[in-house]
């Protein structure tokens, strides 16, 4: 599991609104991006510093501000006062251990979501929070680190392709969601196809390695169900229409976005009790394979309790045994061993126990 351990033990006593980064790794350049947009228009460039994006603001256009890395919580906060952000958001956004979750401020919304991959050896599942900030004329989204799933929509931004460069700020953050939504399914497919590769060699060669596999595709899964299904109710609540900044027309499309919506979490659902399911098919093939193995050795077993029997007669060693004095005493032995032998073997192949 490539998924970074986040400490939020380092705001333990420190007052509400304070800025504390708990994301995981090490604090790295903040990178910015920026594109600002009309329908017959687009500018894009990398910020080099934080208060080039200020003039943007309240300008007759789009405006999508990128920030890769939350770890710099001095430019968080030029952001989030410039913009008119309230301290507990900002502190949402550098505390990356939040739950996916809504906030209408009037002006502004703040959404909560996480952003799930594929590692690159296809070993596990890694994620990181993303928070957008959604106002009249402008989306700032924040993530934890360099790279995401928002690389098609720009393509559209840039070749002018689809709605987006046609619609509001609203819209751009129904695509922003739509993106992340949509990423769900892959990785549900990547959990297919864990599991039939499990589930090749589960019945006729179940191994300790498996089952150590099977919790590991569990512990994934919960992750992922911990990152999809409070999703469900941000995207109920932003279709509902309440807030001001998503139009009845955007509306219409996060409707679609809920249903995909679902989609995943019944999936999900699906997946879990199909890794149960392994489990329990795991722990039958192993009792069965023990029960095998114990039959045999009871068979066995059987088989040399009545040669046992003999050799411990004539092993008596008294002085007055007959059979001791006989020259072919020892073959005879030998061959009564043999007899009861052979006689029980074939009387377990007609039982079918051999």
């Amino acid at each position: 599991m490539a998924r970074s351990r986040k400490r939020a033990s380092r705001k333990s006593g420190l007052p509400p609104g304070t800025l504390v980064a708990t994301g995981g790794g090490a604090p790295g350049k903040m990178r910015i991006t920026l594109i600002d947009y009309t329908e017959g228009a687009l500018e894009e460039r990398e910020i080099e510093n934080v208060e080039e994006c200020f003039p943007f603001k309240g300008k007759p256009s789009v405006t999508w501000i990128n920030v890769d890395s939350v770890l710099d919580v001095d430019v968080v906060s030029k952001i989030g006062a410039h913009f008119g952000l309230h301290p507990l958001v900002m502190e949402d956004i550098v505390d990356t251990n939040q739950r996916p979750k809504v906030e209408d401020f009037g002006d502004l919304v703040f959404v909560v979501l996480m952003m799930l991959y594929v590692d690159k050896n296809g070993a596990g599942l890694s994620g990181e929070q993303v928070s957008l900030i959604v106002g009249p004329d402008f989306v700032i989204s924040f993530q934890e680190r360099p790279g995401d799933v928002f690389e098609p929509i720009r393509e559209r931004l840039r070749k002018k392709k689809g709605r987006v460069r046609s619609m509001g700020a609203d819209y751009l953050a129904y695509a922003l969601i739509d993106a992340i939504v949509d990423n769900y399914f892959s990785i549900v497919e990547w959990f297919g196809d864990k599991t039939e590769e499990i589930e090749n060699d589960l019945i006729t060669n179940p191994t300790a390695e498996m089952l150590h596999a099977i919790y590991g595709l569990k512990r994934e899964l919960l992750f992922v169900k911990k990152s999809v299904w409070p999703l469900r109710e941000v995207i109920n609540s932003l279709q509902r229409g309440e807030s001001g900044i998503f139009r009845e027309g955007t509306v219409m499309y996060l409707r679609d976005v809920y249903d995909h919506t679902i989609q995943v979490i019944d999936t999900v659902e699906s997946q879990r009790d199909i890794m149960v399911a392994m489990r329990d098919t795991y722990l039958s093939s192993v009792s069965n394979r023990m029960n095998e193995v114990m039959k045999v050795l009871t068979i066995i077993a059987t088989i040399f309790i009545p040669i046992t029997f003999v050799a411990g007669i004539y092993g008596m060693n008294f002085e007055f045994m007959p059979e001791l004095a006989w020259p072919w005493g020892y073959f005879g032995a030998l061959g009564l061993m043999g007899a009861v032998s052979m006689v029980m073997v074939i009387y377990f192949r007609r039982k079918g126990w051999l």
